[in-house]
């Protein structure tokens, strides 16, 4: 499977399948929330919460492709992403882009 933010792909041609996206929220448990309220106190890099969200943009991702595989697709164009606050220390993460198939 071919995953790509552009809207082509060299030297393919290619039909468009629909709309394909997958989706994830995810947390980060009490222990990490005080360690990383300690930093936002003295600055720095809240490597928990990186670490969470590149977890929730990978999950995310492979939920999109499973979804275009189920539709025959050959590849995914223009994947985009987008984040969201659901509640205090939780965030959704949604991955969503055109699948097509090769002709």
């Amino acid at each position: 499977m071919i995953l790509v933010n552009t809207d082509y792909i060299s030297g393919k041609e290619f039909e468009m399948l629909g709309l394909v996206k997958g989706s994830t929220i995810q947390t980060k448990n009490v222990a990490h929330d005080i360690t990383q309220s300690f930093m936002g106190l003295v600055g720095g890099e809240l490597k928990a919460y990186n670490e969470m969200m590149d977890d929730a943009r990978a999950l995310a991702t492979k939920r999109m492709e499973q979804e275009a595989l189920g539709m025959g697709a050959d590849a995914v164009v223009n994947i985009r992403y987008a984040t969201s606050a659901v509640m205090a220390n939780a965030a959704e993460v949604m991955a969503y882009g055109t699948a097509v198939k090769f002709v």
